[in-house]
This record gives structure tokens, C-alpha cells and sequence, in this order.
């Protein structure tokens, strides 16, 4: 369960400074891609049901132990082992949903699946302000946790590997996979632009609203300005532009699919290069017009949310079924290693510096910090002041603009390659569904073979 929404509860509880806040999510994210290539490894070979049941139930439980962790060591800990639950679901799910459905059904399932992210996140934000306390989100979502153990082990359905696309595969040596996978130009290049989304995603989502209540504080007239306030309407706006986002890209995927064989990669471009501008506007006017603020930093999300549920779609029609959870999970893996496992902690280790930077050049020369915020001083005294605060974690957060443009990038040039990947793949599932007819056929022959012997 995701706590960016309660960020300065947890910092000003266990007294840590940014550095150490975003250390919480790198932790989380390291253990969750560390495990995931286990996940898919077991997930292509052994019963999917288990695997994801024994995921859930170790993250519910984790996550419930973790809120009473009193210590910032123990609680850093607990948010790691979380990790470790999270990443057996996120290997697999998308696996099950692609042995059950093909095609536009396929992508629209996909797009229902992600669009549930932003979603959770606003109901943990939602459940800790209507108790009063970041700690009773973390108590309340397990019970959700304890009833989807129960969904999947009497409810889910493990079919065949390969059933929607009519073949039966024998699954490869794992090194057979991973050579394979490395090979396919489409998945090695919407991995790295993946890695991108997710860079900016840990990012923003982790920062956003403490970033926020910063650039309040600079207004005229909002000092007072409530943490919970502004954590409830970044939530909202993080779960409606998921909702909005999220099957848009979708929809457009599959209306133009037809006619524009490369459309894929192409609106994942272009929703990393449009999202950039937005969010680059957005951090300007946070200190200026919060309404601004708020308004650029949905269209941005909404132009970021293009590429989760296409990414996994592009994923799954260029890797043949067996190799499935391995590709999902060596995209879990590298997507979040240089991706938002360190953006919170990269984030939070520059803003760190920066203070420092600016606080020692501004006390050196006597300069007033009106030339960063009229309202404020610098003093000599230890005590960093609001706008150093402030503009420290704005230049920090502008390189998730720059990394947006590289992600675009990235996906232009699978674009190139989306098409002779996805057929490649579909020859070989064509190829071993004859095969497999072919070894039915022969065992028929052989089974009737002594009615037609006299």
C-alpha cells in the first residue's frame, strides 16, 4: 500500500529529513523488483493460483505489522517486505488475464487491471483522513488484502498457459527466455520507455503533494495550509486522471489498431511528450496559483496514464505465452531499478543538496531571498528557510520533465520494430499450435488404428 499521500506525517513522526523519506519507497521498490524475477520464473512453471494468494497474504500482513512499527529502522523493514508481496501479483496477474482473453478484449481487461493503481492509492489517502491517522490506512486495507486471498484461492480461475491463443507451449530452459527476450528489440525498448514512466510516476506521486502544501506556503494568505487537504485533492486528482487516462489510451489503442499497425508505441510517445510541458508549467505555478497547479498536473497525469495497460499490452503480443511472467518480471525489474526505486531517493538526495547549496550561497553574500520569495530571509541560524525548502525540491523535481522526453523517445523507436516482433511472435504460437495438432492427430490414428486392421 502506497503512503506518498501521508509523506509529512511519516517525516515530522520519525524526525527524518527528505533523503531519508524517500528511502522508504527505494526500499519498497528494491525488494519488489529483486523478487519479481523469482515470481516469474515459478509463474511460468507452477500453479499461478498459489504464488498470487501466498503474495497477497504476505503484503496484508506486512503492511498491518509495519503500522506499528515506532522506529524508522523497523519501519523502513516492514515497507521492504511489503515489496516482496506486491511483486508475486504484479508478475502474474497480467499473465492470467492474457490465457483468458485476446485481442480488444484483452487490452480492455488490461486497462481495467491498471486503472485500479491510482485508484488504491486514493483510498488508503482517503481512510487515513477520515481516522485521523496515517497509521490506521496502513490497519484498514489488509482486511481488503484478506479478502482477495479468498477471491483467489476458491474464485480465480488458473487457466492453460497459451488457452485464449488455442495452443499448448512447453515452457523453455530460463535462459532460453531470457536470451529470447533480450533479442526482441519492441520489448527491450517499451521496457526502457517504461522505465521512464515509471521514473516520473515514483517521482511525482511521492513528492507531489508535500511539494505542494510547499508552494502554498509561499502564497500570500495560505500559510495555514492543511497537509490532509492537500494529500485528499492530489489523490483525487491522481485517481481521476487514472480513470480517465488509463483506458483512453486503451480506447485509442484498439479504434486505431487496424489502420495504424504501430499506434502502440506511438501514443505512448506521445503521451510522455505532451505530459512533459504540463508538468513542467505545473511546478512553476505551484508557489503562484495552486488552482494552476492543480489543473496542469491532471493533464499531465492524464497524458502519462497513456502507457500503463498499453505497455502491458505490447508486452503480451510480442512475447509467446510461456515466456510471459519471466518478460513481466524482467520489466518489473528493470523498469523500477532505474526507475522509481531511486527517483524518490535521487529526488530527495539533490532537493538535500540544493538547500545547502542555496542557504550558503545566499547567507555568504548577505542577498536578500526576495530574489527567490519576498516573504523571506536567510539567516545564519541552522533553520532552513520555507523558500530554499521549496525551490530545492522544484529544481530537483524538473529533471522528471527531461527523463519524460527520453522516455518519448524510447518508444518512438519501438515503433520500428513493433511490427516484424509481433509477427515473429505469432508465428512461433501458430508453429507449435500445428505441432501440437499434429501430435493429436497421430495419437488418434495410433488409438483407432486396430479398428481398421483385420
Amino acid at each position: 500500500m502506497s503512503i506518498e499521500g501521508v509523506l509529512s506525517d511519516v517525516k515530522n513522526e520519525y524526525e527524518i529529513g527528505d533523503d531519508l523519506v524517500g528511502l522508504l519507497q527505494t526500499a519498497f521498490v528494491i525488494s519488489y523488483m529483486i523478487f519479481a524475477p523469482l515470481f516469474g520464473y515459478l509463474g511460468d512453471r507452477h500453479s499461478r493460483r498459489i504464488i498470487m494468494a501466498f503474495g497477497v497474504f504476505l503484503w496484508s500482513i506486512t503492511t498491518l505489522v509495519g503500522s506499528f512499527m515506532h522506529t524508522y529502522g523497523w519501519f523502513l523493514t516492514f515497507r521492504a517486505l511489503v515489496g516482496i508481496g506486491e511483486a508475486s501479483y504484479s508478475t502474474i496477474a497480467p499473465t492470467i488475464i492474457s490465457d483468458l482473453f485476446v485481442k480488444d478484449q484483452r487490452s480492455k481487461m488490461l486497462a481495467l487491471f491498471y486503472f485500479a493503481i491510482p485508484v488504491g492509492s486514493t483510498v488508503y489517502g482517503k481512510t487515513a483522513r477520515i481516522t485521523g491517522s496515517w497509521r490506521w490506512g496502513l490497519r484498514v486495507t489488509p482486511v481488503m488484502g484478506a479478502i482477495a486471498v479468498l477471491l483467489i484461492i476458491f474464485v480465480m480461475l488458473d487457466p492453460p498457459r497459451g488457452e485464449s491463443e488455442g495452443c499448448d507451449l512447453t515452457p523453455t530452459s530460463w535462459s532460453s527466455d531470457l536470451r529470447a527476450l533480450t533479442r526482441n528489440k519492441s520489448f527491450m525498448l517499451s521496457t526502457v520507455g517504461f522505465t521512464c514512466v515509471s521514473f516520473v510516476a515514483g517521482a511525482l506521486a511521492w513528492w507531489g503533494p508535500l511539494f505542494i502544501k510547499m508552494g502554498l506556503m509561499l502564497q500570500d494568505g495560505a500559510q495555514e495550509v492543511s497537509q490532509d487537504d492537500v494529500t485528499y485533492k492530489f489523490g483525487i486528482i491522481a485517481m481521476v486522471s487514472g480513470l480517465i487516462g488509463v483506458p483512453l489510451g486503451s480506447f485509442m489503442a484498439q479504434r486505431l489498431r487496424a489502420r495504424y499497425p504501430r499506434i502502440d508505441p506511438m501514443i505512448c510517445a506521445t503521451g510522455l511528450l505532451l505530459s512533459s510541458p504540463f508538468l513542467f508549467i505545473a511546478s512553476l505555478m505551484a508557489s503562484v496559483n495552486t488552482n494552476a497547479c492543480y489543473a496542469l498536473i491532471f493533464f499531465g497525469e492524464i497524458f502519462l496514464n497513456l502507457n500503463w495497460s498499453i505497455v502491458a499490452d505490447i508486452l503480451l503480443y510480442v512475447v509467446i505465452p510461456t515466456r510471459r511472467s519471466t518478460a513481466e518480471a524482467f520489466q518489473i525489474l528493470f523498469s523500477h531499478a532505474f526507475g522509481d526505486a531511486g527517483s524518490p531517493y535521487i529526488v530527495g538526495v539533490i532537493s538535500e543538496a540544493l538547500k545547502h547549496v542555496l542557504s550558503h550561497s545566499h547567507t555568504n553574500s548577505h542577498v536578500n531571498i526576495s530574489s527567490l520569495n519576498s516573504s523571506y530571509n536567510i539567516s545564519s541560524e541552522p533553520v532552513i528557510d520555507p523558500a530554499v525548502e521549496f525551490y530545492s525540491l522544484q529544481y530537483s523535481l524538473f529533471m522528471t520533465c527531461f527523463v519524460e522526453v527520453l522516455g518519448g523517445f524510447f518508444f518512438l523507436f519501438t515503433a520500428l520494430y513493433i511490427i516484424g516482433d509481433k509477427k515473429d511472435a505469432e508465428r512461433t504460437i501458430a508453429g507449435r499450435k500445428f505441432d501440437a495438432d499434429e501430435k493429436n492427430v497421430q495419437r488418434k490414428k495410433v488409438k483407432y488404428s486396430h479398428y481398421f486392421v483385420k
